[in-house]
């Protein structure tokens, strides 16, 4: 799995005015929590760029005053105005303890239906799941080669080994629906048939 690394510094000073002033020399006011203590540290703004604004699921590597934290994103907040980055939360991997995440999904195959003339609409692109951090992974994977027109792919078909799925186990992920073209081509098949 990626691994992004990024190299912060001890935050000593808290409040409004300390927080903005590090906004104001580009950096971002981070914490990491879940392990065995809280960590408070900043980064600059571009360390984030390949962590924040990718679809991709990736561990972060934290340095922080000479000790190393394996984390994943947990929350991030924006500016309303100026859509910059202003805090970041991680969460810290503990090896035997679980963790919630979501995972992007990845559709592989060619679904039937589609090959049938139908189109495939994805309705989810990422579950929220719960494992231990050695079960993680880049993203879920769900073979869509036998799905047919007029069918869906639902959250309880997605299975990942040692991974809880958190989302309601009913709602659609993928499904192939017909085309205009399909239902008309339907309906003269139809006509035809009745002429005879």
């Amino acid at each position: 799995m990626k691994t992004i690394t990024i190299e912060g510094q001890l935050r000593s000073e808290f409040g409004k005015q300390a927080t903005r002033l590090l906004r104001s020399e580009e950096k971002v006011p981070c914490v990491i929590y879940g392990g065995a203590e809280t960590v408070s540290f900043s980064a600059p703004a571009t360390a984030f760029k390949s962590l924040v604004y990718t679809p991709d699921f990736q561990l972060a590597e934290v340095k922080v005053d000479g000790k190393t934290f394996r984390c994943i994103l947990k929350d991030l907040q924006f500016d309303t105005v100026t859509d910059e980055l202003t805090h970041v939360d991680f969460l810290e991997l503990v090896e035997n303890k679980k963790v919630v995440a979501t995972l992007p999904l990845k559709l592989t195959g060619q679904s039937v239906g589609v090959k049938g003339g139908g189109k495939l609409v994805v309705k989810m692109k990422s579950l929220k799941v719960k494992a231990l951090p050695k079960d993680l992974r880049e993203n879920l994977e769900v073979d869509i080669t036998n799905l047919d027109l007029n069918e869906n792919i639902r959250v309880e078909d997605v299975k990942a080994e040692g991974i809880e799925i958190l989302n309601s186990p009913r709602i659609p992920v993928a499904s192939v629906v017909m085309t205009r073209q399909l239902k008309q081509e339907e309906a003269a098949a139809e006509k035809d048939a009745k002429k005879k």
